[in-house]
């Protein structure tokens, strides 16, 4: 990776680094020395689904290089707007799930909240691209009633953050959130789905650490890292923080054509996380989501890569391959040959 000679949002807060994204695919390519008139037809796949992705992300990337595994998680193509057979706005059907606004509930024992519609970057092959965060953005007063719904089930013992990207809302915001989850007595476990220690490592404050060690809940993170290049010296230091403030930290990545879908990458990934002591968790296949159908890997294919890294890592390292299904009770793992 060559770094970008612009280093200024170094020294920005985590907030100014959020407002000043990248929104424009031709500042983003001018960033990376790439000629946008190789690229001439993205517009409709920008109005499907905007462009967004922070410099600290942009500057991991390899000037020149069309093909750098993070440039294509983030550029809208024109090939989203195709149409293609089985792929849908909402594949896991969690408009079935969604009993209150902000909240999802597949499965036994845990709930998921939508805790803010906003994230950091926009990933291509995101399942929620299409999602109706407007119907599902409730003011801090409505929370109360997914509170209720939360508190009149003793069987959930765990609530997700999930988005968006839960850690893009205010210190001040989430500190609220956490402490009315704490007063429910049954609920033991916080778990976090983020990408920020990757894309926006500097929103890891020592104030963040704070608000979410100051409650009696256990704190699992889960983070959405693809490749190892995602982790440079900054997320090294994030993942750091937060691995010392006694949180659990778990992996999971998406299966992703031409990014991540061979033997050598997905080692790689899985070595680096544990560096960073992150611990491979899920690697999922890809959710048959509208606009992303270009970076399936068929399930065969998949198995195959699985069997290569069992070869190849200790067990612990190994992510677990699954498929999430509609109205099915749980993850699928798939079976190995």
């Amino acid at each position: 990776m060559i770094p970008l000679k612009d280093t200024f949002w170094q020294t920005e807060s985590w907030q100014q680094q959020m407002s000043g994204m990248i929104r424009d695919p031709e500042q983003l390519l001018r960033r990376l020395q790439l000629n946008p008139e190789e690229h001439p037809d993205i517009t409709a796949a920008m109005q499907q689904f905007p462009l967004r992705v922070p410099e600290a992300f942009v500057a991991k990337m390899k000037i020149g290089d069309w093909h750098d595994p993070l440039l294509r998680q983030v550029l809208p193509l024109a090939r989203e707007t195709q149409e293609q057979v089985g792929y849908v706005n909402d594949p896991l059907e969690e408009g079935n799930a969604n009993p209150v606004p902000g909240l999802i509930h597949k499965y036994h024992g845990r709930v998921l909240l939508i805790a803010n519609p906003s994230c950091a970057v926009h990933c291509r092959y995101c399942f929620r691209r299409n999602f109706p965060y407007d119907s599902n953005n409730p003011s801090q007063r409505d929370w109360q009633k997914t509170l209720d719904y939360i508190a009149d089930r003793p069987d959930i013992s765990e609530v997700i953050l999930s988005g968006g990207d839960p850690l893009s809302a205010p210190d001040e915001y989430l500190q609220k959130l956490i402490n009315k989850i704490a007063l429910i007595p049954h609920v033991t476990t916080l778990r976090i789905h983020t990408r920020l220690p990757l894309v926006l490592p500097a929103r890891i404050t020592p104030a963040l650490i704070g608000v979410l060690s100051e409650n009696r809940l256990r704190i699992v993170m889960v983070i959405h890292c693809n490749h190892a290049n995602e982790i440079d010296s900054h997320s090294e230091i994030a993942l750091s923080t937060l691995h010392k403030a006694g949180f659990m930290l778990l992996n999971q990545s998406v299966l992703l054509k031409e990014i991540n879908d061979n033997a050598d990458t997905l080692v790689k990934l899985s070595q680096r996380l544990f560096e960073v002591n992150v611990m491979p968790y899920y690697l999922h296949l890809l959710d048959k989501v509208r606009g992303a159908a270009h970076f399936d890997v068929k399930e065969e294919e998949a198995q195959a890569l699985m069997n290569a890294i069992l070869a190849r890592l200790p067990g612990y390292l190994v992510p677990r391959l699954v498929v999430e299904e509609p109205s099915a009770n749980s993850k699928r793992p798939l079976a190995l040959s």
